[in-house]
């Protein structure tokens, strides 16, 4: 297996790569790009709020935390593998035959890859029930490295379909495969503040500039900007918009949810789509909701009518639950522990019963779910926590780590945990937690 050095890591998320050293004839020969970029976004983020920080500006631990938690679990969901789900079957269909070693491929591939991203975006955006899944991405109030990893479990899930024409043009899978995870990465550094207009770079690539104005819910800022690293895609299809000096960007959704629970806020936004459809006068019109653009409603056109979208303006207040120092170090100890089974998991995961990554999934779905509930002062997240505690710790008194000091050390800490959250849940059955939000 590839050592990967510190600059190489670095150099893949800026598409600094050597074509002939990332091209494969076989998909299992392609190495996981982003699970070897991990380390190196992890010190960004941590570089990222000791700046915010150090220049005054509000560092809210529950938005880093809650974008953190939807990284976690949506790299430990590995869906990529539906992205090209049936590829290899269609590419058996190809008009060419396009040499999976040539440098024509490589670059042909660079190109076509974001133009199809760029097209998959655009879709998340203007299809309602896309937006269902998307919206979860454009929920952070701040822009910072960590937004770039607050995606929905079925994010990826949503993507199959798009890249498949490729196959019928002839690009092999590990090639497409490659860049994939490139644009995917590509993406990560343009999540920050720092970097202002870059001028003429602006013109053909995508900058962080012009991608904090896609994240914006100001009415100017709506369906712009889509392209991951081409931002030429923008230009051509008329979706281009440039940064403006005399406007806050209002960062968020324009109806903002009051809540970090990652699961809850993955699935809310059905809900509202099958009210909206249920609403509906007519068969045509309830289809219409669903497919047409979030913005829609009868008699407007596809997208809806801007006129009738709110404009938001800064500054707005923005969600940010008050935890106790205790609960942020227990929340944040087991975002930990969560974030050291997603790593074995994908290490071991080859090797592994279906038994035992079923095990993972749980354990790092459950610590997600129910410590971002606790963040929200759900009343049942006590409870539910007691739960899941008492369940691990007793899972723990089997062979899970491989090394019998680690598990009996976690079965003894969960064993504490469960007491304690019972105790609590008993003794404190509402929580009470403090925003500086108005409900």
């Amino acid at each position: 297996m590839m050592e990967w050095t510190l600059l190489q890591r670095v150099g893949t998320m800026f598409y600094l790569v050597s074509p002939n050293s990332t091209s494969f004839s076989r998909i299992d020969h392609v190495p996981n790009y982003i699970h070897e970029a991990i380390p190196v976004m992890a010190v960004f983020m941590l570089v990222d709020l000791a700046v915010r920080f150090l220049q005054g500006k509000t560092v809210r631990f529950s938005e880093v935390f809650f974008s953190v938690n939807s990284g976690i679990l949506d790299e430990a969901a590995r869906l990529s593998w539906v992205v090209l789900l049936g590829y290899q079957w269609l590419y058996q269909y190809r008009i060419w035959d396009l040499p999976w070693d040539s440098l024509y491929t490589w670059f042909g591939a660079f190109i076509l890859v974001d133009l199809c991203y760029y097209w998959i975006h655009r879709a998340n955006h203007e299809v309602n029930i896309l937006w269902a899944v998307h919206q979860y991405h454009h929920s952070a109030e701040d822009f910072t490295f960590s937004t770039s990893i607050r995606n929905s479990v079925l994010q990826r899930a949503i993507h199959f379909g798009f890249y498949h024409p490729l196959a019928l043009i002839g690009f092999p899978l590990p090639t497409v495969a490659v860049h994939i995870a490139f644009n995917y990465l590509y993406q990560f550094f343009m999540h920050n503040e720092y970097v202002g207009n870059l001028g003429p770079i602006g013109w053909v690539l995508m900058t962080p500039s012009l991608h904090r104005v896609h994240h914006g819910s100001n009415k100017w800022c709506l369906d712009k900007n889509y392209a991951s690293v081409f931002v030429i895609w923008d230009r051509i299809f008329g979706t281009f918009e440039p940064e403006r000096d005399n406007e806050v960007i209002v960062y968020g959704l324009t109806e903002q949810p009051q809540t970090h629970n990652v699961l809850w806020h993955q699935v809310y936004y059905f809900d509202e789509i099958y009210k909206k459809a249920r609403s509906m006068s007519t068969w045509r019109d309830s289809l219409k909701a669903v497919f047409y653009g979030p913005g829609w409603s009868p008699g407007a056109p596809r997208l809806g009518d801007p006129d009738t979208f709110p404009d938001v303006k800064a500054p707005r207040a923005k969600y940010d639950p008050q935890l106790p120092l205790w609960q942020v170090v227990y929340v944040v100890s087991h975002q930990l522990l969560a974030l050291s089974a997603q790593q074995l998991m994908v290490i071991r995961y080859t090797t592994s019963s279906w038994l035992m990554v079923l095990t993972f999934l749980v354990f790092i779905t459950m610590a997600v779910c129910v410590t971002s509930a606790i963040f929200d002062g759900w009343r049942w997240a006590p409870m539910a926590e007691a739960a899941r505690c008492g369940a691990f710790a007793y899972a723990f008194t089997t062979p899970v780590t491989a090394i019998p000091d680690v598990d009996t050390a976690l079965m003894v800490y969960f064993s504490l945990c469960f007491l304690f959250w019972t105790k609590h849940g008993l003794n404190h059955p509402s929580a009470k937690i403090h925003t500086n939000k108005k409900n």
